[in-house]
C-alpha cells in the first residue's frame, strides 16, 4: 500500500511583485483599454512610458490614417537592433496602440488605435475639452505651500507604514487603508486574535522605496474600486491628471460625480492629496500623486536629510541615527539590534539576522538597495562605494548560501506493503522521467507533481491485478 502527501518547497517565499503601468495595462481587456484611451491623461502617460524606438513608431505613424506595410515599420529600424524592434512590436500590440490590419494585396500592415491617435493629438497638440479639475477658482483664503503639502503627505502614508510595522504611532489609519492592505496581502488576520499581523510580501513592501510603494498600492486599492461602487476608468483617468498636475496648486471638484467625489476622499486618506473640508470646493495634489504611474517621485523635501541616518561600518555595525519607531523597525527586519538611545539606533548584521530577512522573503538586494538609499551623508561623501565592499560581498554571499538549494513540488509515495511493490512503482516512475527522488531502504520515493496523476493511475491498476 502507497499514502502519498504533497510537499511543498516552504523556503521559497514568493517575490513580491510591483507592475509598472505597462504591466498593469496589459492585464486590461481591449473593451477596456479602449474606454481608457478615451482619456488624453491616459494616452500621454501611456505614450510618455513607451520604449524610446516605440514612440519614434507613434510620431511617425501619428497622422498616417490608412495602414502601413509592416515591411516597412521594420525597415525605420537598424537591421542590428532587430530583437528591439520585435519587443516594442509585442509592446504596442499589447496594450491595443496598434493593431494588424491586411492591406490590399494580402500584405499585413500596422495601424494606430483610432482613438489612442486621436487623444494624443489632443494633448500633444492642444484642444479638446478642458479637464473639469482645470475650473477657475477664488483666492483660497488660507492657501498651502509645498513644505505644508510634503510633511501632510509623509504623516499619512507614514501613518500606512505605521500600522504594518505594529508601532505605537498607527493612530488615524482609515479602514479603507486596512482593508486594501488585508486585500493586497501585505497583512493578514491572525487567526487567534484576530488583528492584522505583516506578510513576507508585506515585509518586502516596507523595503520599497515611497514611490513605488505608493504605486503598489494603488494599484492594489483599483482591483477594489468596483465592488465599491465607483466606475475604475472614471479613477484611473483622474489619478492620470493628478499625474500631470502641479504641485502647490489648488483644483476645484466642481463638476465632478458623486464617484470621483468619493475616489478623491480615499486618496486624501492615503496622502495623495490634501483637501481641507470635504466641501470645501478646492484640493492640492501632494507630491505622492506626481508621476505615480512613472515610479520616479522625487523624494519629500521635508525628509530628505532625515532619509540619510544609516551607517554602515566595516564591522558589520549598523549605526542608525533616528528617533523614527518605523525606520528602527525596518533596520530590525534584518539585523540585531543591540542598543537603543533617543536618537541612535545600534544593530549588526549578522548570518543569523540577514538568513532572517531572507526566509521571510526580503532579498539580498533589497537589503543593499536599503542601506545605500538612506546612506548618510558622510557615507555619500567618503565614496564611491557608498557601502563597504566586505559588507555588500558577505550580505550576497549569505544569500547565495541559502540558494544552493532548489526547490521542485512533489509528492511523496511510503509505507509500501512489500519491497516488490516498491520496485515496481519506482520503475515506472523512472520509465516515464517522473522520479525525483527515492530511497531503497526506507520504501519512499518522490514523485513530480506533473507525474503524480500517471504514476497514480498506474498504481491503481497495479494493486487491482495484485490483488
Amino acid at each position: 500500500m502507497a499514502s502519498a502527501m504533497g510537499g511543498r518547497s516552504l523556503l521559497q517565499p514568493k517575490v513580491l511583485q510591483c507592475k509598472d503601468l505597462h504591466e498593469y495595462l496589459k492585464t486590461r481587456t481591449p473593451e477596456m483599454l479602449s474606454k481608457l484611451y478615451d482619456n488624453p491623461p491616459i494616452c500621454l502617460a501611456v505614450y510618455r512610458e513607451l520604449p524610446e524606438l516605440a514612440r519614434n513608431y507613434v510620431v511617425r505613424l501619428l497622422f498616417v490614417e490608412q495602414p502601413v506595410p509592416q515591411a516597412v515599420v521594420a525597415s525605420w529600424c537598424s537591421k542590428l537592433h532587430v530583437e528591439d524592434h520585435m519587443k516594442v512590436v509585442t509592446v504596442m500590440s499589447d496594450l491595443s496602440i496598434w493593431k494588424e490590419v491586411a492591406i490590399p494585396g494580402g500584405l499585413p500592415g500596422w495601424v494606430l488605435n483610432s482613438t489612442f491617435r486621436k487623444n494624443l493629438k489632443i494633448v500633444l497638440l492642444g484642444g479638446g475639452q478642458p479637464w473639469t479639475m482645470s475650473n477657475q477658482l477664488d483666492a483660497d483664503s488660507k492657501p498651502r505651500d509645498i513644505a505644508y503639502l510634503d510633511s501632510y503627505a509623509l504623516e499619512r502614508w507614514e501613518c500606512v507604514l505605521h500600522y504594518m510595522v505594529g508601532s505605537q504611532q498607527q493612530e488615524g489609519i482609515s479602514i479603507d487603508a486596512v482593508r486594501v492592505l488585508l486585500q493586497a496581502g501585505l497583512m493578514v488576520r491572525d487567526e487567534d486574535e484576530n488583528v492584522p499581523t505583516i506578510t513576507q510580501a508585506g515585509f518586502q513592501f516596507l523595503l520599497l522605496d515611497t514611490a513605488a510603494q505608493v504605486w503598489y498600492f494603488i494599484l492594489q486599492y483599483l482591483d477594489t474600486v468596483e465592488a465599491k461602487g465607483l466606475d475604475l476608468v472614471e479613477c484611473l483617468s483622474f489619478l492620470f491628471q493628478l499625474n500631470f498636475s502641479t504641485l502647490g496648486k489648488d483644483y476645484s471638484t466642481e463638476g465632478m460625480s458623486d464617484g470621483l467625489l468619493t475616489f478623491l476622499q480615499h486618496l486624501r486618506e492615503f496622502g495623495l492629496v490634501y483637501q481641507r473640508k470635504r466641501k470645501a470646493g478646492r484640493f492640492y495634489p501632494t507630491r505622492l500623486a506626481l508621476n505615480i504611474a512613472t515610479g520616479q517621485n522625487k523624494p519629500l523635501a521635508h525628509d530628505l536629510e532625515k532619509d540619510r541616518y544609516i551607517i554602515v561600518e566595516t564591522n558589520y555595525r549598523i549605526n542608525a541615527y533616528t528617533d523614527s519607531n518605523l525606520q528602527v523597525a525596518l533596520i530590525g527586519l534584518f539585523t540585531s539590534l543591540v542598543y537603543r538611545f533617543p536618537n541612535l539606533v545600534v544593530g549588526v548584521l549578522t548570518r543569523d539576522s540577514v538568513r532572517q530577512a531572507f526566509k521571510i522573503g526580503i532579498t539580498a538586494e533589497q537589503i543593499i538597495g536599503y542601506l545605500k538609499q538612506h546612506a548618510h551623508p558622510n557615507m555619500i561623501a567618503g565614496g564611491p562605494p557608498i557601502l563597504p565592499p566586505t559588507i555588500v560581498d558577505q550580505i550576497k554571499l549569505w544569500e547565495n548560501e541559502r540558494n544552493r538549494f532548489s526547490f521542485t513540488d512533489g509528492v511523496l509515495y511510503n509505507s509500501f506493503l512489500s519491497q516488490t511493490d516498491f520496485e515496481v512503482l519506482r520503475d515506472y516512475a523512472q520509465s516515464v522521467s517522473a522520479l525525483t527522488w527515492h530511497s531503497d531502504k526506507k520504501r519512499a520515493m518522490v514523485i513530480t507533481r506533473e507525474g503524480h496523476d500517471d504514476v497514480k493511475k498506474y498504481w491503481k491498476r497495479y494493486s487491482k491485478n495484485a490483488n
